[in-house]
């Protein structure tokens, strides 16, 4: 029990005298019309604490005046008590949920306000505030959001092609230099990338809902490389004082080239623990079906364990503002639902590496990745002499954000460098990609 609920307690049980003698307080409220000084009234009733310990009335009035002057624990001290002993003290209810909402406890703050909309002797003029200031608190619960991004590229490898010309074929034994058609080597040229995404976040007393949906495409001169994605996600986030739990779900559809390529749906567990003032520890647990239109052999359910944390650092080279850090090593399972997928089941690892950094009035982003995968059987007699085939794939994306105030003040400069380096024991799985790009983003 909290120390100012005991001393009501104690004062109700062998104090009952004290009430009588509290004074009058109507001189001490501020006068209809004029500016209230509040600090005047706090520093004239605070003498009067020990008369007054059971008088519901001095310390609805007491927190008023502590309200208004940015005392606001002692201001939530000051209407609990009056509260305690008066519960239907219209004055302190009023301005005990102001304070709680000012404290950072928004659905308490709810839950008192909800309680005065619901009395009957509101004065008239009183009413339609105290309703506007719950609509106005309600609609906090409640946020989305809608961004747009258009930006111009250039891509050095569109179709994902094989970095050597040449594929070595193992024949009767023997290896032969193949040279790829010139349609399945790589295609460079401009594109231009437009994504459209929605974000919506429901803030519930204990938990929180959180749903997104993109679109996003790619269009070049090689239409044979043409993207176009479609995703959406929901999250249920239930943190406490220590820790923070995630579940997560969702399902992305892609198409190359005009044609279906792949659905995916995922399902996922994540869990913080609590960490010291910088970092906390993350741990992910997830699984996700992977479906390839028109190619049964390849369909897959892959697992993915992470371990890693969540950093938060004052910003490098005099910046303003905090530059966070994420970092995870994952294990990664994928088994084949047909059976007859070349190489079969496929085993191996992720590290992952996040980072940004104010920069200026902007901020610069990092994520870094490197995947290592090996097959569980060789891949095919005729590539490398039926090896299991080994797969080392890393990723660099750098982005600098920064707001372009002169297209609208919801608007970010971004550019983009993104860069992968697949290498393979098997020449066809062998792929190097470069991208630039940059454009516009706005934000609704």
């Amino acid at each position: 029990m909290r120390t100012p609920q005991l001393l009501v307690l104690i004062a109700v049980l062998f104090l009952p005298a004290v009430a009588r003698a509290c004074p009058t307080l109507a001189p001490y409220y501020p006068i209809p019309g004029q500016t209230a000084d509040w600090q005047s009234v706090d520093r004239a009733l605070a003498p009067l604490l020990s008369e007054c310990l059971l008088s519901s009335e001095y310390f609805a009035l007491r927190g008023a005046a502590q309200l208004n002057t940015g005392q606001l624990t002692d201001a939530l001290e000051s209407l609990e008590r009056a509260l305690l002993l008066e519960p239907e003290n219209g004055a302190a209810q009023i301005d005990y949920a102001l304070a709680l909402f000012e404290s950072g406890q928004l659905f308490a703050a709810l839950e008192v306000n909800e309680r005065l909309i619901e009395r009957n002797d509101l004065p008239p003029g009183l009413a339609p505030a105290i309703r506007q200031r719950q609509s106005n608190w309600r609609d906090l619960t409640r946020d989305g959001e809608v961004q747009l991004d258009l930006l111009l590229g250039y891509d050095n490898n569109l179709n994902a092609a094989p970095a050597d010309e040449q594929l070595t074929l193992t024949l009767s034994g023997e290896s032969i230099l193949l040279t790829l058609n010139p349609e399945f080597q790589p295609v460079s040229g401009p594109y231009v990338n437009f994504r459209s995404a929605g974000r919506y976040r429901f803030l519930a007393p204990n938990h929180q809902h959180n749903f997104s949906a993109s679109v996003r495409g790619r269009v070049s001169e090689d239409t044979k490389s043409d993207l176009l994605q479609f995703s959406a996600r929901y999250n249920l986030l239930r943190p406490d004082q220590n820790n923070a739990w995630q579940l997560q779900t969702g399902v992305n559809q892609l198409f190359y080239g005009g044609s279906s390529l792949f659905t995916g749906s995922d399902l996922g567990l994540r869990y913080q623990p609590p960490g010291d003032e910088q970092c906390r520890p993350d741990f992910l647990a997830a699984v996700q079906f992977q479906h390839f239109h028109g190619q049964a052999q390849l369909d897959a359910v892959e697992t993915k364990l992470s371990a890693g944390g969540l950093c938060d650092f004052p910003a490098m080279f005099n910046a303003e503002g905090r530059q966070r850090v994420s970092f995870g090593l994952s294990l990664l399972r994928n088994d084949n639902l047909d059976g007859n997928r070349l190489g079969g089941d496929r085993r191996g690892w992720q590290l992952n590496f996040d980072w940004q950094q104010p920069l200026g009035d902007g901020a610069i982003y990092a994520q870094l990745n490197h995947t290592r995968q090996r097959d569980g059987q060789p891949y095919s007699a005729l590539l490398s002499n039926n090896s299991i085939r080994r797969q080392n794939r890393s990723y660099m994306l750098l982005q600098y954000r920064k707001p372009a105030h002169f297209f609208g003040e919801n608007s970010t400069l971004m550019i983009n460098l993104y860069h992968q380096y697949q290498q393979s024991n098997i020449d066809l799985f062998k792929i190097v990609d470069t991208t630039i790009e940059a454009g516009l983003s706005f934000r609704f």
